[in-house]
């Protein structure tokens, strides 16, 4: 074992000593010893607190261990690795540490620190004045708003700090995320573009600018929490150590483009030695289907002989007319060494070989996509998504049930089609089966979510399967809410493993986990059965609710947030790739944080600190954009496509004076165009939000109507927390702003036909629809009603931001700024009562970015696309890396699971 003791000052305690509380303490040697020797090296580093404390903490790799984990090993002379971690790898590293200050042990120079400091040296007293505003502020955190509209207060109060907003700082403190306010110290979290932070420390009284790591940080932000901390041990999670010699992009522009990043990567590697094509022969001559080979047979052992075999065959090949069926030419290509896979005509085949011939001659990232495009990989899919009602119809604004279904049925039915279409091309003879695995719930409530098995409408090959939640004392009879699923998915995930192998008679080649809980489910059947896993997040909870990190606790017995996003955690980390719909739900935009890139770095006092979650600069990210179902979303001028036959019931929903549990409010005159919303009535959502801007805004209500659809409206028909509260608003801002009349309020609508027909007849009447969420992963509904011609208004906090192009496809609106959105609206309405073919200008405009962008075609071709890519990178760089996952399954087994022991189970 190497053994390697390093400090700043002369050595003050020998490997049988340690430091704690300041005292030195001597150590039996016999078990302590013993722990070290599991350690292929250990690494003994000093370092102070950041109050000047020392305390001790041990780190497997970077996973610090508590002290009494240690002191039983020790105590009962085991090893650790018998004891406590049976998943450690060998090759962890095992690290004494002794914290010390910030400034001895961050000493590269950082341009953000040079930055401050320049400006301190310029504007000395401005630079004072406005930090001492933010100290005067008391212990707290200070969001980048808030940092900048205390920056103008001060403009306004004393104009001689318009020197200090005309100078450069201002792009620094626009790039503040945060900053924690501790007097006299102000600790500020700086992202000068996305994915890349610093942390500063400034002490106000002193002047003195210093660079903290990212653990001090997140150590001096815990302390609003907890105060001055006198904890000794903190659990911190890393997961860089693992991916230090991995491949990654630098560009914040690249991230997102992950498989182009690996092309590129893996073409470069095969043209500068030849040698790297070795594991692409092998990957061909190994793959198989049900026991039987395809691409290649035993008669080509070397890339040699695959070349000449190349070679022979593309001659023979040319000699036949281009559609000749495989059938007529496979005896002479098996005996060349070549099996089915390659294409089902001549001309087919000729092409694949051809690819394959230019990879092993000069490869290039565009071609080596597109043969491994080609390459037949994928024929049995399972999709997770256990939370919700999961059905095809009458579920649609039940609780926990929204887009997603909605995405999952579309998905699936345009996979399929992908899926026949390449097997028909590769010349082979499978049928394809996709699994979508969701909840069975018994109490169904009207729908078939206590089916266990059900076909997908417009398909042939793909069904629900429904597994119940399963506890020791019976099956769990009722829905509960996704915040209250994470007891039950332990057991879920076995018997689910089950039931699929009973449907598939084999494992999938690909499974593809959903939000926060099935993503969890396909990490647990992905190591299981040892299959690429895919991973789309739809949303992840943590940047919904602001310092729901930080004030976890606050939030605990509601949310249950600490096992969302230990299991969030665990899923990414251990994902094969992750697709998103768009960049922001990755890494934001200049001013915003992204889903993903918010798990960075974070820390849940008392639990454990994240300094290194998930790196955004990954190539597991790729941007890979759904679309609306084109057969119930089409543009309101498609005449002949129109469901006319629904208007008269659309009309009722919308101008029945009749008051009743599915429409309140009434529309007085009908001659107005209609603002329109649909969206889950929750929180985020922010649809209250929406009339409580309408419902201040004469000239909005003098100009349109409007008609918002979700929830129940009587809140004893609702059992969903957040909707109930939501309900109760909505009914009070109805009476507080008087809006009978003008706003009509429909309960959620089950039916997707009609729904697709209502977003036209909105259109009809020259209306808009709005989206005016507080933040939105992606924005189906948004999509939806551009595909329908309806010029759209979506929040600027999320995926919408992307899709649309402000005032040329539709508008991007700040739900946090009431103002800013009806201006936005009455201007435009304005600007079409002035110019009416200014409405039909940005109707046009949204169909043309649809049509470029955003069609389930385009999606399906690229998900099956990168399947093939990642399981090909998976085998040629034996991705399956064991120490990350043991890591992981520790984090698992020692974190999560006691955390969701720890949530009440629901009681039918």
């Amino acid at each position: 074992m190497n053994v390697r003791y390093s400090e700043t000052r002369s050595p003050q305690f020998t490997i049988s000593h340690f430091k704690k509380g300041g005292k030195s303490q001597r150590h039996s040697r016999s078990g302590f010893v013993k722990v070290l020797r599991w350690s292929a090296r250990c690494h003994i580093v000093q370092r102070r607190s950041f109050h000047g404390r020392f305390f001790l903490r041990w780190k497997f790799g970077s996973f610090s261990v508590t002290p009494l984990l240690l002191a039983i090993c020790t105590l009962s002379s085991l090893p650790l690795s018998f004891t406590f971690l049976p998943f450690l790898s060998f090759s962890s590293r095992l690290w004494f540490s002794e914290e010390r200050s910030s400034k001895a042990m961050f000493d590269r120079s950082g341009s953000m620190r040079d930055r401050l400091q320049d400006t301190l040296f310029a504007h000395r007293n401005e630079l004072v004045s406005l930090l001492s505003r933010y100290v005067a502020q008391g212990k707290g955190i200070l969001q980048s708003h808030h940092l900048i509209e205390e920056l103008m207060k001060s403009v306004k109060e004393d104009e001689r700090m318009q020197k200090l907003r005309d100078s450069p700082f201002v792009q620094f403190l626009q790039s503040a995320q945060e900053a924690i306010v501790m007097p006299p110290f102000v600790a500020l979290a700086i992202r000068p573009r996305p994915g890349v932070w610093e942390y500063i420390r400034v002490n106000v009284y002193e002047l003195s600018v210093d660079n903290l790591t990212v653990a001090e940080y997140l150590q001096f932000k815990e302390e609003l929490v907890d105060g001055q901390s006198h904890a000794s041990y903190v659990l911190e999670l890393d997961f860089e150590p693992f991916n230090a010699t991995f491949p990654r992009p630098t560009r914040s522009s690249s991230i997102g483009n992950g498989v182009q990043f690996l092309n590129r990567h893996l073409s470069s590697a095969m043209f500068r030695n030849k040698e790297s094509l070795e594991p692409l022969l092998g990957f061909l001559r190994t793959h198989k289907h049900d026991g039987r080979g395809m691409m290649l047979n035993d008669r080509i052992q070397n890339i040699s002989r695959l070349q000449s075999a190349l070679t022979r065959a593309e001659e023979h090949l040319s000699k036949l007319p281009p559609n000749t069926s495989y059938s007529e030419f496979e005896f002479d290509l098996q005996g060349m060494g070549f099996e089915r896979g390659w294409g089902d005509t001549a001309v087919r085949v000729s092409e694949t070989m051809h690819l394959l011939l230019e990879i092993l001659h000069a490869p290039d990232p565009s071609t080596l996509e597109t043969f491994l495009g080609r390459i037949p990989m994928v024929f049995s899919v399972v999709i997770v998504s256990p939370h919700g009602y999961f059905g095809q119809a009458n579920v649609l604004g039940l609780p926990d049930t929204g887009g997603q279904v909605v995405y999952i049925l579309d998905q699936v039915r345009a996979l399929e089609n992908e899926m026949l279409l390449r097997i028909q091309k590769q010349g082979l003879d499978v049928i394809p089966k996709i699994l979508i695995v969701t909840r069975l719930i018994p109490d169904a409530k009207g729908t078939t979510c206590n089916q266990r098995l059900e076909r997908v409408s417009g398909t042939e090959h793909t069904h629900i399967l429904r597994v119940p939640f399963r506890t020791e004392t019976g099956i769990l009879r009722k829905w509960i809410s996704r915040f209250d699923v994470w007891p039950y998915l332990e057991t879920f995930a076995e018997d689910v493993s089950n039931e699929i192998a009973a449907e598939l008679q084999g494992v999938p080649d690909l499974i593809v986990g959903n939000y926060s809980d099935g993503n969890l489910v396909a990490t647990l059947l992905s190591c299981k059965l040892g299959i690429t896993q895919c991973n789309i997040a739809h949303a992840l909870e943590k940047t919904k609710y602001p310092d729901s990190d930080i004030y976890w606790r606050k939030y605990e017995d509601k949310y249950h947030f600490s096992s969302q996003f230990t299991a969030d955690l665990i899923a990414m980390n251990n994902a094969d790739f992750i697709i998103t719909s768009t960049y922001q739900e990755i890494a934001g935009s200049k001013n915003n944080v992204g889903q993903y890139e918010s798990h960075t770095a974070f820390t849940l006092p008392g639990l454990y600190r994240v300094v290194h979650g998930i790196d955004v600069f990954d190539p597991k990210f790729n941007i890979v954009s759904p679309g609306a179902d084109m057969c119930i979303y089409f543009p309101y001028s498609e005449k002949e496509k129109r469901l006319t036959a629904l208007h008269g019931s659309i009309e009722e929903l919308l101008y029945n004076p009749e008051q009743n549990e599915e429409h309140v409010g009434m529309l007085s005159d009908r001659s107005k165009p209609i603002i329109f919303s649909m969206a889950r009535l929750d929180k985020v959502k922010n649809l209250t939000g929406l009339v409580e801007c309408y419902g201040k805004c004469s000239m909005l209500r003098e100009i349109a109507n409007l008609v918002v659809v979700g929830g129940y409206i009587d809140v004893k028909n609702s059992r969903d927390r957040e909707e109930m509260v939501e309900i109760e608003k909505m009914h009070g801002l109805i009476k507080q702003y008087n809006l009978h009349g003008q706003f009509r309020w429909i309960n959620a609508q089950m039916n997707r036909a009609r729904n697709g027909e209502l977003y036209r007849y909105i259109a009809d009447t020259k209306g808009v629809f709005v989206q005016p969420a507080f933040y939105e992963a992606f924005g189906l509904t948004v999509v939806e009603a551009m595909t329908s011609g309806l010029p759209t208004f979506a929040t600027c906090h999320g995926g919408p931001a992307e899709i649309i192009e402000h005032g040329i496809s539709g508008f991007h609106v700040d739900p946090y700024d009431p103002d800013q959105l009806t201006t936005i609206l009455v201007d435009f309405f304005e600007s079409c009562q002035k110019d009416p073919s200014y409405w039909f200008k940005i109707s046009d405009g949204g169909l043309k970015r649809i049509y470029e962008s955003y069609t389930w075609k385009i999606y399906s071709e690229r998900l099956l696309t990168l399947a093939g890519v990642y399981g090909f990178w998976k085998h040629v760089s034996k991705l399956e890396r064991r120490e990350t996952r043991r890591y992981l399954e520790m984090f698992y087994t020692l974190k999560f699971l006691d955390l969701a022991k720890s949530i009440p189970l629901a009681v039918d």
